[in-house]
């Protein structure tokens, strides 16, 4: 007999949680595991949409099952420690991000990569090593191993610093790991949503000279007075495009839409790298001997690991970068969705879930 999520675990919880796939969120009582010895539970206070959750919450990667409470960019105030938890204590602040369990013992646990673990457990929608289905931030609380659970910066805001918990992470991991990170480096940002708008503020932290691409001329001003890039180039103009040829070091690509890379690759100096975050829904084409031609690369990247991940908090607090937000009550979580498939966000929903989400 299937146990339903409202009995599965003693502690009673409650958030907002799609049932089909037409992914109209509704409110949700299912439960969460007793706190274990080395767990944290906390309190949720602000938690972000990420495009991720639209994706989950209408099965459009075909791996949903409902029902699915979604959000994994969690930050929250601690209520309870296990007797074993080393890190945490009642009252402190905490982020929690995409990943809340992994096996710990391979090689790219060993190495902090806990995000390429083949037993990764995601923080919502994947079984947990109960076999039970986690769920996300979409809720009134969360209880995580304290391996997976990020100390929140002091002077870091809660809200406005949530969706750097995916955001941030899936920015500043590329920018750091193929060597975009070095000042006076040549980086280019191709979208400005809410991937694109914070690698710009994570590489101009980083000292580098930021190009925009964007297929919306009316990002222009957003771009270089909103967030401080040295340039901006409309992709559908070739005249600039032909002025940008090798003259990048790198370029993060944040575009989920299908779209040309051609042009981006020529844009790239010799050795230069174009790094894909968004997933289109069809293969890019990719001429070789636009590689060839100096030694480039195109390299995908996710999420960091929980170590990298705390070092991107610190980073943000020390260099004061935050996403651009337009907080919520959990109510509006519906037309917020709506509004995010037509990109009329700048740049990031964040959900006040302690203040809105009353358990009926």
């Amino acid at each position: 007999m299937t146990t339903s999520p409202e009995s599965e675990h003693p502690i009673k919880a409650y958030g907002y949680a799609a049932r089909d796939t037409s992914g109209s969120l509704s409110p949700l009582t299912f439960s969460r595991r007793d706190t274990g010895e080395k767990d944290v539970r906390f309190k949720v206070l602000f938690c972000g949409i990420c495009h991720t959750d639209l994706h989950f919450v209408k099965d459009e990667f075909g791996i949903t099952k409902y029902p699915i409470t979604p959000g994994h960019e969690i930050v929250g105030v601690v209520t309870e420690v296990g007797c074993k938890v080393e890190k945490f204590k009642v009252g402190d602040k905490v982020g929690v991000g995409c990943l809340v369990g992994s096996c710990r013992s391979c090689q790219s646990c060993a190495t902090d990569h806990e995000q390429h673990c083949p037993k990764t457990v995601g923080t919502y929608g994947t079984p947990d090593f109960d076999g039970t289905q986690t769920h996300g931030g979409f809720s009134d609380h969360m209880v995580t191993d304290e391996h997976f659970v990020l100390r929140w910066p002091e002077n870091l805001p809660l809200d406005s610093g949530a969706p750097l918990l995916c955001a941030g992470i899936t920015t500043y991991s590329p920018l750091r790991y193929f060597g975009l990170d070095k000042p006076g480096t040549k980086v280019g940002v191709v979208g400005l949503g809410g991937l694109g708008h914070a690698a710009v503020k994570f590489a101009k932290a980083f000292g580098a000279e930021v190009t925009v691409f964007s297929t919306s001329p009316a990002k222009e001003q957003e771009a270089l007075e909103g967030l401080k890039a040295d340039h901006f180039i409309n992709s559908k103009d070739e005249h600039q495009m032909q002025a940008a040829y090798g003259t990048l070091n790198g370029i993060i690509d944040t575009v989920s839409a299908n779209h040309p890379t051609a042009p981006l690759l020529s844009a790239l100096a010799p050795f230069g790298k174009l790094v894909l975050l968004g997933a289109p829904p069809k293969p890019l084409e990719v001429a070789t001997i636009s590689l060839i031609i100096g030694n480039k690369t195109v390299a995908g990247s996710g999420a960091g690991g929980i170590k990298e991940t705390q070092e991107m908090l610190d980073f943000a607090a020390e260099h004061g970068i935050t996403a651009d937000v337009e907080v919520i009550p959990i109510d509006y979580v519906n037309t917020a969705m709506e509004r995010l498939i037509k990109s009329d966000v700048k740049y990031r929903f964040v959900i006040d879930v302690a203040n809105s989400l009353k358990a009926e």
